[in-house]
């Protein structure tokens, strides 16, 4: 009896601690509920009564653009490239025979002009005339030996016909063999005479051609050996000009790998630069083209000639000059040009409509340099395209014309 009533003593005491457990437990989930609940329900409570926004009808604003009209017409294409003017000849003066300068003249020296036929340089020629006049005495010499054959030759052959034994005489009875001999002998000597006589001309350097100098490397006084180096010269009545062509030039010049032609059906080409401050221009023609690509650039090498690079009056085109080149191309007809500003890229145009839209054009360019671009397709003529940068361009989006004049006033 005592052992039972301990016991449900003790189950009374904890009944009530397990009740407030639970409700600790009941709080601590549903409060963080309510509080979340609360909030969503004051958020929507504020949207509800919050003022709507007001609606606006702007009108979304046009890009301002530049533009100009694509014309149609009559379009002689032309490659501008550039290039370096080299002479078509030049050599090395080279002395012929040894000796002693004795004479130099005063157009021989760098940039010095010359005409064909002046005498440049003259050797010592003392010696080489002593060798003409002992050449001469050899032949002079060995002329008189034959002679003197010829007539024994006679008199053994008459002496033999005197004897009338009826035989043939042998060719040495009538001593042929030492007229061979003596004949050789006169050749020999004129052969030395002729040697003497053209190492005596060797002494004399004169110019080839009309031309200029480019070097001198001796001087009067100076000794020179066989072979020895006097300078270089250039001759001035060809000049050409090697340029440099891709794919897409020679395709436009209409020229090709083993082209040839003359002065007369070779392709005109113009040539400027700037000399002493002053634009100074000079025609020429293709004539040749190299007769392999450069295997590094990948380019074919043309050579402008031009006849008249010295001519009086305008500065000289001379070797060593860096010129720009406008190579005539084929004539087109019914194409249409635009400024080269309104090409975007390699193949696109933006068109200004004339509903205040922007339309991009996929182009066909037949040829394009800094001013305009000649197109195959994409735009018609009387078109307004864009020249102006435009960021973000899209078709159809809104832009507005506007006039040069009126932008230049407001700046």
């Amino acid at each position: 009896m005592d052992d039972f009533e301990a016991e449900t003593g003790t189950g009374r005491r904890q009944a009530p601690r397990k009740r407030r457990l639970l409700t600790h437990r009941i709080l601590a989930v549903m409060l963080p509920l309510i509080v979340i609940g609360g909030a969503v329900g004051a958020t929507v409570a504020m949207s509800a009564l919050a003022p709507e926004p007001e609606e606006t009808d702007d009108p979304i604003k046009a890009l301002p653009v530049l533009t100009a009209l694509a014309e149609a017409g009559t379009v002689q294409l032309s490659v501008t490239t550039q290039g370096e003017v080299q002479p078509r000849t030049e050599i090395a003066l080279v002395a012929q025979v040894p000796g002693r300068i004795t004479y130099m003249s005063p157009d021989f020296l760098e940039g010095g002009q010359f005409r064909r036929g002046d005498l440049l340089v003259r050797i010592d020629p003392a010696e080489y005339r002593l060798r003409v006049t002992q050449a001469k005495a050899n032949v002079s010499q060995a002329e008189t030996v034959l002679a003197r054959e010829r007539s024994e030759a006679d008199l053994a052959r008459m002496d033999w016909e005197d004897l009338g034994s009826g035989q043939a005489a042998t060719p040495l009875t009538l001593r042929q063999p030492q007229m061979a001999e003596a004949a050789a002998q006169l050749e020999s000597a004129k052969a030395q005479l002729a040697e003497a006589e053209l190492q005596l001309s060797r002494t004399q350097i004169h110019a080839p051609f009309d031309g200029r100098v480019t070097e001198r490397q001796v001087d009067a006084g100076e000794f020179v050996g066989p072979n020895g180096s006097l300078g270089r010269v250039y001759a001035t009545d060809i000049m050409d000009v090697r340029l440099p062509l891709t794919q897409s030039d020679l395709r436009q010049a209409g020229l090709y790998l083993g082209y040839a032609a003359d002065m007369r059906t070779g392709i005109p080409v113009t040539l400027s630069t700037d000399v002493a401050g002053r634009r100074t221009e000079w025609t020429g023609r293709i004539t040749r083209t190299d007769a392999r690509f450069d295997s590094q650039s990948r380019v074919l090498h043309a050579y402008v000639e031009v006849r008249d690079a010295f001519a009086e009056g305008r500065p000289p085109l001379a070797p060593g000059l860096f010129v720009d080149a406008a190579i005539a191309g084929p004539t087109l007809d019914d194409v249409v040009t635009v400024p080269r500003a309104a090409l975007r890229g390699t193949g696109e145009i933006y068109v200004a409509n004339a509903d205040g839209t922007l339309a991009i054009r996929e182009v066909e360019v037949q040829s394009s340099d800094r001013d305009r671009a000649v197109l195959k397709s994409g735009v018609s003529a009387g078109e307004n395209v864009v020249v102006s940068p435009i960021r973000g361009a899209a078709d159809g989006m809104k832009v507005e014309v506007v006039d040069p004049a009126q932008t230049t006033a407001g700046a």
